[in-house]
């Protein structure tokens, strides 16, 4: 999991099991960023649409975006102008197309988690470095 900027610049990343939700794993990562800048607003993709979750964000000051499930049966919290920011959803997706770039990433040769967090964070590292 990760999170980045607009730019896509990395400010967290974790390494967790594939069995989870990822909605329960978001305020773990937004915890353990790199930086400890304001987050105002998180933009996710419909695996995320938590009505809990999106209160507990709200608690610390962060806006929750993402489209609602098609299977929804409580009202609708965000209408269209706020899903305006989903289009910039594409940063995301630029940043692990960046850490493609780094073979040790790309295929998984570590066999311990926290060896390839580690991997994770050099490339991060680099990615930084080449901004500053």
């Amino acid at each position: 999991m990760a999170v980045v900027t607009k730019k896509s610049r990395p400010l967290a990343i974790q390494v967790f099991s594939a069995t989870p939700f990822e909605s329960t794993l978001l305020e773990e990562t937004i915890r353990k960023r790199f930086a400890k800048t304001k987050i105002r607003r998180v933009v996710a993709d419909r695996a995320y649409d938590s009505d809990p979750l999106d209160e507990r964000l709200k608690r610390k000051g962060i806006e929750l975006i993402s489209p609602h499930k098609r299977n929804r049966r409580k009202p609708k919290t965000q209408d269209g102008r706020q899903l305006r920011h989903y289009k910039k959803r594409w940063t995301v997706e630029r940043f692990f197309a960046w850490l493609h770039n780094f073979r040790k990433w790309v295929m998984r040769y570590e066999r311990k988690a926290d060896n390839f967090q580690g991997f994770l964070y050099l490339a991060a590292i680099l990615m930084l470095l080449r901004y500053f």
